[in-house]
């Protein structure tokens, strides 16, 4: 019977055991965060704003800073401050402050939260977690997956091949707005098309660097513009077209000058032949001569303007006053939210001038970046050699294109293209000080 009974001495191992498993399980999960970024970049693609369901998303946002938090103050580290920090940061608290003196709306902060937050954020968080070829590389190959998906699920929607797309909210037309087009997890046709573009043009990169290749490659080049032609949005086909013409004409290399030839003759004949297709009695051709948008967008257009010479310097403040205004202006159509579909002209109204140049201030140390490094040996990995640097502007001018027709409200696709942007600073900088301690040792 006394073999039966425990030890005290074991029991006293065991419960030390149980209480220092939280710390290892803390321990394993602040030597994890790369998979962490990539797990709130997951959780941003399939939360959309529109989806009523756990925040997820903000739960991932949360706990990633949080680790990375702890493990500055582990190491003793700090958050780099880069050229395009100061007008992010402004506009962040401008953006705060229009949400503080609104009443209370969830969707405000979610906005703001998507708009500012995000952008701002991963801008800065991005160096700390990306710095080896390694890490890039797994977020490279999680880039390449989301394109392999996002164009699947494209095409499915405009099969009409409902059963096959995955989640299920995709389909639901009671949320989000475009359901019927290619629209994604984003709910928006726009953002969908928008983050086909920007992964598209890191496919190509990744195809240059043999990264991308054989079948999946050969698949990606045929379906891809299928998917853009699929949302049926005329800024992404313009963005799209647009990009590829670059890469035709300005590639680093001739077969990515090449395959955007190729391109541009497989969307030509690829658009001859949806012309005649029908799907709910609308087609591509209807879609790209429908002016029921274009009168809408005018409308807005021109209240936003008035709002602006009203009050050009400092604008209207938070959006509840605008709302308001906007009702009192736009007499044929009536809006649920004061939606100027341009960002420019949306800051224009709420910030006046000082919004506009903290704006323009961004962009220019946004194309900065594309500036090759001093230093000419640099390693042929994701985002950091001087092809890729080219190809930067790219990704840029298509999120501004698309920024001229819409509000760029979208996290998933901010965190995306404010993730490279961070990985270029940070890398910028690192360069810049080691060519600095070089000087200093001469």
């Amino acid at each position: 019977m006394s073999s039966a009974l425990v030890s005290p001495h074991h029991l006293h191992k065991s419960a030390v055991s149980f209480s220092i498993l939280p710390l290892k399980l803390f321990h394993l999960w602040l030597t994890f965060p790369t998979a962490m970024f990539l797990v709130a970049l997951t959780a941003m693609l399939f939360r959309p704003p529109d989806l009523k369901s756990f925040p997820i998303d903000r739960v991932a946002f949360f706990a990633l800073v949080l680790l990375l938090a702890v493990r500055l103050c582990l190491c003793r580290g700090s958050l780099r401050v880069y050229p395009a920090t100061w007008p992010l940061v402004a506009l962040m608290l401008i953006g705060l402050g229009g949400v503080l003196t609104q009443p209370y709306d969830p969707q405000g902060w979610s906005v703001f939260a998507a708009k500012w937050v995000i952008p701002c954020v991963f801008f800065h968080i991005a160096g700390l977690v990306f710095q080896d070829e390694r890490s890039m590389r797994k977020l490279e190959i999680f880039f390449l997956i989301v394109l392999v998906y996002l164009t699947a699920t494209s095409i499915f929607s405009m099969l009409n091949l409902n059963s096959l797309i995955f989640p299920r909210f995709i389909t639901d037309e009671g949320i989000g707005i475009h359901a019927d087009r290619a629209r994604g997890p984003f709910l928006q046709a726009v953002a969908n098309g928008l983050c086909l573009n920007l992964l598209g043009l890191l496919a190509l990169d990744s195809f240059r660097r043999k990264k991308l290749r054989g079948v999946l490659a050969t698949i990606l080049f045929f379906t891809v513009p299928v998917a853009l032609l699929a949302t049926r949005t005329r800024a992404v086909w313009i963005a799209s077209v647009l990009s590829a013409l670059c890469v035709m004409f300005f590639g680093s290399r001739l077969k990515l000058r090449r395959i955007a030839l190729a391109w541009c003759v497989l969307a030509i004949l690829g658009l001859g032949i949806m012309l005649f297709y029908r799907a709910d009695q609308d087609s591509l051709a209807q879609r790209a001569m429908d002016r029921s948008p274009v009168d809408f967008r005018s409308e807005m257009y021109s209240a936003g303007w008035q709002m602006f010479a009203e009050k050009p310097v400092l604008g209207w403040g938070n959006e509840h006053d605008i709302q308001s205004e906007v009702e009192k202006r736009v007499s044929s159509f009536h809006p649920d939210h004061d939606e100027f579909h341009k960002t420019f002209l949306e800051l224009a109204v709420q910030c006046g001038m000082l919004g506009l140049a903290l704006y323009v201030w961004l962009i220019i140390c946004m194309f900065r970046l594309a500036k090759p490094n001093a230093i000419s040996d640099e390693p042929e990995q994701a985002f950091a050699n001087r092809h890729f640097r080219k190809l930067w502007p790219l990704l840029l001018g298509a999120y501004l294109l698309n920024a001229s027709a819409v509000v760029m409200n979208y996290q998933c696709v901010n965190a995306v293209l404010f993730t490279i942007a961070g990985i270029l600073a940070a890398q910028t900088y690192d360069k810049r000080h080691f060519i600095g301690q070089l000087g200093l040792a001469r």
